[in-house]
């Protein structure tokens, strides 16, 4: 009812167009009608909804967060407040939500290319800091997966934006070969439970203590399994043999990833006294290999480096391409490879984006 009464009153401070239908119409299929869905139900974006969900942010609902692409549609935090209601967000999620969307739209995150490829990219959503658990971010078991309102519908949101405001719409814009299901939503927090382990925000530049969200240009996930090993360098060695197939074993220093460590896997290099840094650089030394084996036409297979670069020794990734972020359940051996857009060959032009999440 309070919302009502505000709606009565304030509607009229909302300068989105207004969609009117007819009492025996399903509101629900008027989205669906008019593109508004990203295949799934949406929650039909009320007055009182947008009015209710411009609640979680202290920013005037006039403000331009930027122009999203393909065609450069003007999004206010008004029109943000729209997309998150229909992808059945909480008021106190727009935070997050705008902070995404600003790190969508840095140039270095090249937002248009990762929707225009015909690669499987969309934009990966990580948090860090206190916000994710204000807001109750799963960062646990099934993290990558359904069932946690804040995750799947933050992430939905910001594709719902691109696609709603931006145009970017499949077969039309969008032009992914196959897809992915990350297309709906990837969006989940760190696992900041252990002290001793440096946070994605904290690596980035951040302090501790502030909560942010990294913006990754990917995929996935890609399941990476050892049950058997038992030390840091041996762990290592396994999960090196799954990074350097990413993609394809030959393409080298063309996408960056993220590594998603499971607890249990994480236990083995805290038990050796690993931390963050130390296991990034391992498992990019681990990722180079002989030029020889990755050259164009080698062992019959056309995909390759140029024969020019034989006698080199290849890393898999640029050395700043892998990042690592602690998350899962606390029982089963597996951890997961986020494969990043084939897009980087030059690591300026394209790189994840960390913002300061404020309200």
């Amino acid at each position: 009812m309070a919302e009502r009464l505000e709606a009565k009153h304030k509607g009229g401070t909302l300068v989105s167009r207004k969609i009117e239908y007819a009492e025996t119409t399903d509101p629900v299929e008027v989205c669906y009608g008019r593109g508004w869905s990203d295949g799934l139900p949406v929650t039909p974006p009320t007055d009182e909804r947008v009015l209710a969900m411009l609640q979680g942010t202290r920013r005037r609902p006039d403000e331009i967060v930027g122009k999203i692409p393909p065609y450069l549609g003007t999004c206010t935090v008004e029109k943000v407040a729209i997309n998150a209601v229909l992808a059945g967000c909480k008021p106190e999620y727009m935070p997050v939500l705008l902070a995404a969307l600003e790190a969508a739209l840095e140039p270095v995150f090249t937002l248009h290319g990762v929707l225009a490829t015909t690669y499987f990219s969309s934009p990966i959503i990580i948090v860090n800091g206190p916000v994710a658990r204000a807001i109750g971010m799963n960062c646990g078991l099934n993290v990558l997966g359904q069932g946690n309102r804040a995750n799947a519908t933050i992430g939905r949101a910001l594709n719902l934006i691109v696609q709603n405001v931006g145009g970017g719409r499949p077969g039309e814009a969008d032009r992914s070969t196959l897809g992915a299901p990350s297309k709906y939503t990837l969006c989940f927090a760190e696992d900041e439970s252990d002290p001793e382990w440096e946070p994605l925000s904290v690596a980035r530049g951040f302090p501790r203590g502030v909560s942010t969200v990294t913006l990754f240009q990917g995929h996935g996930p890609e399941a990476i399994v050892d049950q058997k090993t038992r030390t840091a360098e041996g762990l290592t060695l396994s999960i090196a043999s799954s990074l350097v197939k990413m993609g394809h074993p030959k393409l080298v220093q063309s996408a960056r990833a993220v590594l998603v460590l499971s607890p249990e896997h994480y236990a083995i290099y805290r038990e050796a006294g690993w931390n963050r840094r130390k296991i990034e650089h391992a498992l990019y030394e681990a990722t180079i290999r002989p030029g020889k084996e990755l050259v164009a036409g080698a062992d019959g297979v056309g995909e390759g480096v140029p024969a020019s670069r034989a006698g080199e020794m290849i890393p898999k990734f640029h050395d700043d391409g892998l990042m690592v972020v602690r998350a899962g359940g606390p029982a089963g051996l597996f951890s997961a490879v986020l494969p990043g857009w084939l897009a980087g060959r030059n690591k300026l032009e394209l790189q994840p984006v960390t913002k300061e999440i404020k309200n």
